[in-house]
């Protein structure tokens, strides 16, 4: 389903003294049709850079990013938006992705209206569809953002990506802002829609043990490299790379891992 092969991304700064920042290096990773990856490591590492290559935000260096057998980096501008709906992304805060002068109902109506995917008498039904999909109560269709807490507007960000059917969906830290209940909530629901729509999904965290949960593959990245690659158990529970290890250690050190 995505391929990225011999990616780099280097960022350059100054004018007459430049200075040259390598922030992903000759990275390869592939993701079959329903699969989830797992990219993990410390900020800075390269991760988000990655995902946003992923989906022909960012620009590589170097490399090649196939979707679907299609290379995107091959395409025009025109051909890459009609192939926009099929790839989107969830980021870590949801207020990135909802306008706080909207309502609800507004914010998932949205992209069906841009995109001109139903009728627009068909609209309100189909946003109760994907109020129902997500777990949200329909007495919230009115309110705004702002009169909302965090996991639901979480939800509602979920809402607005899966009213395009995406097939490949990259998850950047999306409940990173979230308490831990209503983590372990939004993260059963995205598990939940992956299995019943069949999702290809690149989950982004720094955080193993959620990584262990979400993803049947895992990437270890360092310094913008991958330093490991392999199953949750085979690299969680036996790691080979001394970084890999690291993680581990620190994650034991914070109590974060449910092994413990």
């Amino acid at each position: 389903m995505i391929e990225l092969e011999a990616i780099t991304k280097i960022y350059t700064k100054g004018f007459l003294r430049q200075q040259k920042t390598t922030a992903v290096n000759n990275v390869s990773l592939s993701i079959k049709k329903g699969g989830s990856l797992g990219l993990v490591g410390e900020s800075g590492s390269g991760k988000t850079t990655l995902g946003r290559i992923a989906l022909r935000l960012i620009e590589p260096t170097i490399g090649t990013v196939r979707f679907d057998g299609v290379n995107l980096m091959a395409l025009s501008r025109s051909a890459l938006r009609q192939i926009r709906p099929r790839m989107q992304i969830v980021f870590q805060d949801p207020d990135t992705s909802l306008d706080p002068r909207m309502t609800v109902r507004e914010c998932i109506a949205e992209p069906l209206k841009i995109w001109n995917l139903v009728e627009p008498q068909d609209r309100e039904d189909r946003v109760l569809e994907l109020f129902d999909l997500v777990g949200l109560q329909p007495d919230l269709i009115g309110r705004f953002p702002f009169e909302i807490s965090g996991g639901q507007k979480q939800r509602v960000a979920l809402a607005r990506v899966l009213a395009l059917s995406p097939e490949f969906i990259v998850a950047d830290e999306p409940t990173a802002a979230l308490d831990l209940s209503v983590q372990a909530q939004v993260l059963s629901l995205i598990k939940t829609i992956q299995k019943k729509t069949n999702l290809t999904l690149l989950f982004i965290s720094h955080d193993l043990q959620i990584i262990e949960q979400m993803c049947d593959t895992v990437a270890v990245m360092h310094k913008g490299a991958i330093v490991e690659q392999g199953t949750p158990r085979g690299i969680l529970r036996d790691p080979k790379d001394p970084y890999t290890q690291k993680l581990i250690d620190a994650a034991y050190e914070s109590e974060a891992w449910l092994g413990k």
